[in-house]
């Protein structure tokens, strides 16, 4: 392959597109490949108590395990199409980073020289001038680890088949380049899973929790009828919370949600300094509660009385079933009545479980970026 041919080769095109989608980080997408019922599953976890980081660890395996076998198919179509393709990948992956590309195929060729976003930053300093440097000593290791696999090992043949017109003839080249850019990509998609992952269920919890306690999601924008409604993520003039609440005119809550534990207090102590105690919506001034919702608080920490500072509370989400603690919140600080506030605890989850079932989960993250 010349080096304009290699400039020319789009490797995402390569890559099945389902697993380009896991890929995107589109909130509908992930739960499209996922898979919803894993989704409402992981939410009603959390809802009962579980860490959020468990209960995605399903979520991340299935999707790793999808883009790693995704990759796989693409080394074969990529052997199938030339069959010296392995050997010329990191001049194809140099080739085309210079060319600054963005998405997918920007990943993909990173991930083929062994880099993440966060490598990428540190090794080239963000900067393509030594791309070729790097990838000459990346091959260069490449070979020498081939020499000691076959010294240590023996001759490594085969062929892998996608089907009678797509195989790919394997060597100790092969499988090195495949395992380092599987490798990479492993740790790259586990070091945004917190991000990714936050955000995602951020809407997803508040979004099911606030329908389960009987308020209506609507736009900010087109709010009617201001009684038990609430939106996700509205930009106020202080700070953005995750979710606001309206029970009546004059009374409304915020919402927060951090999955911040005990080990960041400096985190949720900022949380709870960015509100303010009333609003202006319009002509009215509205008299607004604060809950927030992060996953545990040490023993020591200062959080909850400068909650109670601002008319607000906060709630941990490792406690089991704090869904009836928010109601119970909400019961003293606007009058909500909920059966969840006198519900026997041992009928919560059942209660949860069957009310999740119901859920329009897609509503909560339509169109929204992860």
């Amino acid at each position: 392959m010349t080096d304009k041919t290699n400039s020319e080769i789009n490797l995402a095109h390569l890559m099945p597109a389902k697993a380009r989608a896991l890929m995107a980080g589109k909130g509908d997408e992930v739960i499209k490949q996922v898979g919803l019922d894993v989704i409402r599953g992981t939410v009603y976890d959390v809802l009962c108590g579980k860490n959020l980081r468990d209960s995605t660890e399903t979520i991340t395996r299935k999707r790793l395990a999808t883009i790693n076998a995704a990759t796989l198919a693409m080394f074969i179509k990529g052997e199938t199409m030339s069959p010296d393709f392995t050997e010329h990948l990191p001049s194809i992956a140099s080739a085309r980073l210079k060319q600054k590309l963005k998405g997918d195929e920007r990943q993909i060729l990173q991930w083929i020289l062994g880099l993440t976003n966060k490598a990428s930053q540190n090794v080239l300093r963000d900067s393509l001038d030594h791309i070729d440097q790097y990838k000459d000593d990346y091959v260069r290791i490449c070979k020498e680890v081939v020499a000691v696999c076959e010294a240590d090992y023996g001759v490594l043949k085969g062929t892998l088949e996608l089907s009678p017109t797509e195989k790919a003839e394997i060597n100790w080249y092969f499988m090195v380049e495949l395992l380092q850019t599987i490798g990479a990509q492993t740790l790259a998609i586990r070091g945004s899973e917190k991000s990714t992952y936050g955000k995602l269920f951020e809407r997803l919890i508040l979004g099911s929790l606030l329908t389960i306690l009987g308020f209506k999601l609507v736009p900010k924008t087109n709010i009617n009828n201001p009684n038990k409604v609430f939106w996700l993520s509205s930009a106020g003039n202080k700070r953005e919370s995750d979710a606001t609440l309206l029970f009546q005119a004059g009374q409304g809550v915020r919402f927060d949600i951090g999955f911040i534990g005990r080990g960041n207090p400096e985190i949720s102590l900022d949380k709870v300094s960015r509100f303010e105690r009333e609003i202006e919506m319009g002509n009215d001034k509205w008299f607004m509660a604060t809950i927030i919702l992060v996953d545990t608080i040490g023993k020591r920490s200062r959080i909850v009385k400068l909650a109670e500072d601002i008319n607000g509370c906060i709630i941990q989400m490792s406690m089991t079933y704090w869904p009836k603690q928010v109601a119970i919140e909400l019961n003293k600080k606007i009058g909500l009545t909920h059966e969840l506030v006198t519900m026997p605890d041992k009928e919560v989850p059942n209660y949860l479980h069957n009310k999740m079932a119901q859920l329009p989960l897609e509503s909560f993250i339509s169109g929204v970026l992860i």
